[in-house]
């Protein structure tokens, strides 16, 4: 098999990709992947730390806000177009399959006019408009959460659920895991991840929420992406430094989740999928500056089905008291373990791929 794989832009993307990428191979070792990103994007650096050969296509998103940056759009996206077909007639993939970002809308558009079969992952509650417009010419449109017919055309849809990171589910010992991190694995410890490129309320959520953790005995582990990292370190005394480990960009994220009584997140589609897959408890702060606000949809899916906490932006200053009182929630805490694994799909890239073959064959 010859399978292009497009998309990127941020970890949501990104992840899922390559989980997709993995089981491909773990079915056909012999398949030929390659993927098309957007120059500039992160997935021109995770791709190839994962194995795999990218292509960067010029393409940039179209801003809502007037701003001179849309005056280069129509032309990056004309270059990217002229890209696309040439990356499409030189590889002459079997299938396309799209992942959301930048460049999955020209790619998938080349494909879909070639007759080449395609299919759309959409990670999200509320698709993208790229993804809506494509949905009318893709062959298959795998999604993670049910109802999604008022977007897509609904012969189209098979529900997978989002492939996560493979890795997520090794069992690791407690006392193995905290060492990892230098804490004490008699105390409760809260994870919190801001999203691949870090978050500026939950950073400040928690910076300003310092004292609360550990005047409570609560441990930290705080991701808090690159453009936010010497600042949010600066805020952490030698001292605290002890209850609060701060990352730039966590490595070892199978350690850092087994060790997490409660998750403190962004409600991006990736993250869901893995808490869910992981049965934690998660206060997910909805980033307002997505398209369509999909992120607080995604998180009042899992708010309406009591199996998670939602927190808006403008309320991060609670966010350090919201998880002490969960955590001595011992009721809450099981109720959510148990509502958010109606979310999980383990088995999600797996059957993605299946969808794959059955378009190639």
């Amino acid at each position: 098999m010859k399978i292009i794989i497009s998309g990127g832009g941020t970890g949501g993307h990104i992840f899922p990709a390559i989980s997709i990428a993995n089981a491909i191979r773990e079915y056909d070792a012999s398949a030929q992947i390659l993927f098309v990103g957007a120059l500039g994007k992160m997935e021109m650096e995770k791709v190839p730390a994962a194995g795999y050969d990218i292509v960067g296509l010029p393409v940039a998103g179209f801003h809502r806000r007037v701003t001179y940056k849309n005056l280069t759009f129509f032309f990056k996206l004309l270059s990217s177009m002229i890209k696309a077909k040439k990356v499409i007639k030189s590889f002459a993939p079997d299938v396309v399959v799209g992942v959301g970002g930048y460049a999955s809308g020209p790619v998938l558009r080349i494909a879909s006019n070639r007759g080449i079969p395609t299919v759309i992952q959409e990670q999200n509650s509320f698709p993208g408009v790229t993804n809506r417009i494509l949905s009318k010419k893709v062959n298959k449109i795998c999604v993670a959460y049910p109802k999604m017919e008022r977007f897509f055309p609904a012969e189209k849809i098979i529900l997978t659920g989002n492939p996560v990171r493979q890795n997520l589910k090794r069992v690791i010992k407690r006392e193995d895991a905290v060492s990892i991190f230098g804490l004490d694995a008699s105390k409760k410890i809260v994870l919190v991840i801001g999203g691949s490129l870090g978050a500026r309320y939950v950073n400040n959520g928690i910076k300003k929420g310092i004292s609360v953790f550990i005047d409570s005995d609560v441990q930290v582990i705080w991701q808090t992406g690159k453009f936010y990292y010497s600042e949010m370190k600066a805020s952490v005394s030698d001292n605290d430094s002890r209850f609060v480990k701060v990352y730039d960009f966590i490595q070892q994220m199978d350690v850092a989740y087994s060790v997490a009584d409660v998750v403190v997140s962004r409600a991006g589609a990736s993250s869901i999928s893995e808490i869910a897959l992981l049965e934690k408890p998660a206060i997910f702060v909805p980033s307002p500056n997505v398209a369509e606000d999909h992120q607080t949809k995604n998180a009042m899916a899992l708010v309406e089905e009591d199996a998670a906490v939602m927190i808006k932006d403008d309320d991060s200053d609670l966010i350090a008291e919201t998880a002490i009182s969960l955590l001595n929630d011992v009721n809450k805490l099981e109720q959510i373990k148990r509502s958010v694994v109606k979310f999980a799909r383990p088995n999600a890239a797996n059957d993605i791929v299946n969808e794959i073959v059955k378009l190639v064959n």
